[in-house]
């Protein structure tokens, strides 16, 4: 007697009746349907960023967020739909509060450290931002590749800190011919670099990397950091 095949698992299966997708009608939700969905949204935030893409549960996202699985399929369509949005939300929330620093409107010097403090503390403030980050890093950004969103959102960050390189030259603050990307890269490194390797990074030198007088010492030396390569 043949052996019996087990049933495959299908509790990350979609229902056989196509999905609405939520990226696509969240415009005209109703607010009922907007609060379901935003509980889904940060049930997900919490199952992806504690267990990533491939370890995270539908079911476990649903149990969370107190609904169920054909509701997280009609608004969100598929778990890697799910993903996407969710990358997208935790992006758009850092780029909020990043535009509300209103650099342009500030001196050179100033908007730069406040650019580079801006991006530590947010990134120590949020590890699941850094756990979404890193997962889909794994993943090769292979859904991120898909969002218009995303970089859309970090093309005005480039605009608003070539105009403050551009000031900061004319002062005679800046020196010349700074790449805003590359900058903007190394701002984002100093900050997320060590918040990703906190824990092992605490362990290696013995120190809690994670300390308010940790954080305020590491705030000052990237802020040196960055200004020190950008004077003239």
């Amino acid at each position: 007697m043949p052996e019996a095949v087990p049933p495959p698992d299908t509790a990350d299966v979609p229902p056989a009746v196509p999905p609405l997708s939520a990226r696509a009608a969240a415009p005209t939700l109703s607010a009922r349907s907007a609060a379901t969905r935003q509980r889904l949204l940060d049930a997900a935030l919490l199952e992806f960023s504690a267990k990533g893409l491939a370890g995270a549960r539908v079911d476990e996202i649903a149990l969370r967020a107190g609904d169920n699985k054909r509701m997280l399929y009609a608004h969100f369509g598929s778990k890697e739909e799910l993903w996407l949005t969710v990358l997208e939300a935790a992006y758009a929330a850092k780029r909020a509060e990043e535009r509300a620093l209103r650099v342009d409107a500030l001196p050179p010097a100033e908007a730069m450290q406040r650019l580079v403090q801006f991006n530590l503390r947010y990134t120590a403030a949020h590890p699941e931002f850094v756990a979404l980050l890193n997962q889909e890093n794994v993943h090769r950004a292979a859904h991120l590749k898909r969002s218009r969103q995303v970089p859309a959102m970090y093309s005005p960050i480039l605009e608003s800190l070539r105009d403050v390189l551009a000031r900061g030259e004319a002062a005679g603050v800046f020196r010349r011919g700074v790449d805003a990307m590359q900058l903007y890269i190394t701002i984002l490194a100093v900050g997320h670099f060590y918040v990703s390797n906190m824990h092992t990074l605490s362990t290696i030198f013995g120190a809690g990397l994670d300390s308010e007088a940790a954080l305020t010492a590491r705030e000052a030396h990237a802020s040196d950091v960055v200004l020190g390569y950008l004077r003239p």
